[in-house]
């Protein structure tokens, strides 16, 4: 047990000096990227000084860059992410709008990749060296080479522009409240994609790993079908690397959205991410970034925990009494 607490302390302690740290840069990394964003503010119109001096004590951009720093950081750890510029709206509650939308693509995505990638990688493991593994490999492999802003306008041109099947843009018909589910339809098949084809990969090599063991000649030696020693023997040992890496791919999947859903017109947090960029709101950057970054963490310390829960070699490695020295 005492292994065990060491071992989460050291997870927790190194997610809180990451956490820091992606603060640290990208507020410094903000401040030294060109563009104003008083005059963003006010677009193209000329600015006097009365304004922009009235506009720099509001927001607090008369102190130094070092003071904003300290100030902000403080205010982080205790909660506050601070107010958009120009909206003056709290950004955690711009962010804790914007979050269904996000989860709407993101959570589907996430099924739909992880159930294909057991089925196709799992299929192309007992087909390994025929034709239908070489199919499958080799489309993963080209899916996972696509980008996927360039996927999401193709499916676009043919499902939108040239079939007329589905929706370009929004999450709903205008006025309209709520999600319809034919415009999640290519946002979600956009964001599954690059995913299921990586997580296809691993578990091909993870299944034909588990084919390969002793436990499988004694299902065979019992006389057991093909699909019983595939799905009942091989795949509860081959699915142990998908739940890493299944854990890490939803936290890519909600910093990936940005993409995507600029693509779509979604109004999630990446669209949220996108606009606040453009308009030099740094606030709102800083406040997705570290939304995101405090959910990637959190996503993989529960990855390690479940595990460790799911693992047995893990768990009778810290349930192991240390030895005492002679």
């Amino acid at each position: 047990m005492k292994a065990l607490v060491v071992h989460y302390g050291r997870l927790v302690l190194s997610s809180v000096l990451l956490f820091i740290a992606v603060i640290t840069v990208l507020f410094f990394l903000l401040e030294i990227a060109p563009g104003d964003p008083i005059q963003s503010l006010v677009g193209d119109a000329p600015i006097s000084e009365a304004f922009r001096e009235q506009i720099t004590a509001a927001y607090g951009l008369d102190k130094s860059v070092l003071e904003r720093y300290l100030i902000y950081l403080g205010n982080v750890l205790t909660g506050d992410l601070g107010y958009s510029f120009g909206s003056n709206e709290p950004v955690l509650g711009l962010i804790l709008s914007r979050i269904p939308n996000t989860l709407a693509l993101a959570v589907p995505s996430f099924i739909l990749s992880t159930i294909g990638a057991i089925v196709l990688g799992s299929i192309a493991a007992r087909t390994r060296r025929r034709w239908l593994d070489a199919g499958i490999s080799g489309a993963s492999v080209a899916l996972f080479s696509v980008p996927n802003f360039w996927l999401g306008l193709m499916l676009i041109s043919v499902f939108s522009l040239w079939l007329g099947w589905l929706p370009t843009q929004g999450k709903s018909p205008y006025g309209q409240p709520g999600i319809s589910w034919e415009y999640a339809v290519l946002p979600v098949i956009t964001m599954a994609t690059s995913e299921l084809a990586f997580k296809a990969r691993i578990m091909r090599s993870s299944m034909i790993e588990s084919l390969g063991q002793d436990y499988m000649d004694t299902a065979r030696s019992k006389g057991l079908s093909s699909s019983r020693q595939l799905w009942g023997h091989g795949l509860p040992n081959a699915l142990l690397p998908m739940v890493t890496v299944a854990g890490y791919s939803l936290g890519f999947m909600l910093a990936g959205s940005v993409l995507v859903e600029r693509v779509f017109g979604w109004p999630g947090m990446g669209l949220l991410f996108v606009d606040a960029i453009e308009r030099k709101n740094n606030m709102v950057v800083l406040g997705v970034v570290i939304f995101l970054t405090i959910t990637i963490i959190v996503v993989n310390l529960l990855t390690d925990v479940v595990y460790g829960i799911v693992d047995p070699r893990l768990r009778a490695r810290f349930a192991r009494p240390a030895r005492r020295a002679a």
